[in-house]
Formats: C-alpha cells, structure tokens, sequence
C-alpha cells in the first residue's frame, strides 16, 4: 500500500490537463480546506475532487470489487473513506463552496469525453 498515490494520479492529471488547456486556473491539495480537494478553482468557487472508485467505494462499479481477503478491514478503510468524503463535503458546502466529484470509472477511454464536457458546464455554471 506504501505505493498508492493520494495524489498527482493517472486520472487527477488527465483532468487537471483539460482544464489548463481550457484556461482554467486552479491550486492543488489546498491542505487548508477540509479533505485536502484535488482541484481547487477559486475564481468559480468550486472544488473538484478526483475518487478512485474502489478506494470511496463507488456503488454500483465495476471497479469497486470488495477484497476476499481481510474483507472486514478493507471495508472499514472504504467505509472510513467514504465518511471522511462526506464531512468534508458539508464542511467546504458550509463555507459556500460548489463541490464536483469525477469518479476514476467516468474517466475511462469509453465516457472521458463527455465526462470532462459535463465538469466544464458544471464549472461554468457557478458564474452564470
């Protein structure tokens, strides 16, 4: 586990790419924000945050398949995740924040497209 990222993944940076090509401007990993967001676009007021569908527990997700093995811890560390998700997303709500999740599954080859179409209306819609 020492090797898995929690930040500066394949999936964060793909979406980080497409915004700087766009000319949105962000910061990254503000520790000062609740849950650490991936992506913080100031200038719109919006967070995004970049889950791996198996580390927040995606429901209904290929790629979120519980572990045979010490299943019960596994599921405590995704149950833990997805309760840390949670506060931290009424902490930033709170603060007057627009909270975006990209799940890492919408980010495949297959729906990327209209993934990252959709986050820039979501983005831009914060001005109107």
């Amino acid at each position: 586990m020492s090797r898995i990222r929690s930040a500066h993944t394949k999936p964060e940076i793909a979406v980080r790419k497409f915004l700087h090509a766009r000319g949105f401007r962000y910061t990254l990993h503000n520790k000062k924000l609740p849950g650490k967001p991936d992506i913080v676009l100031p200038k719109y007021k919006t967070i995004v945050f970049i889950h791996g569908c198996f580390w927040h527990g995606h429901d209904n997700c290929k790629y979120y398949v519980v572990p045979k093995t010490r299943t019960e811890w596994w599921l405590n560390k995704i149950n833990t995740n997805k309760n840390n998700d949670s506060k931290a997303v009424a902490a930033l709500k709170k603060e007057g924040w627009k909270i975006i999740t990209v799940w890492e599954c919408d980010l495949k080859s297959a729906k990327i497209d209209k993934t990252l179409a959709s986050l820039v209306r979501k983005i831009e819609r914060r001005l109107l």
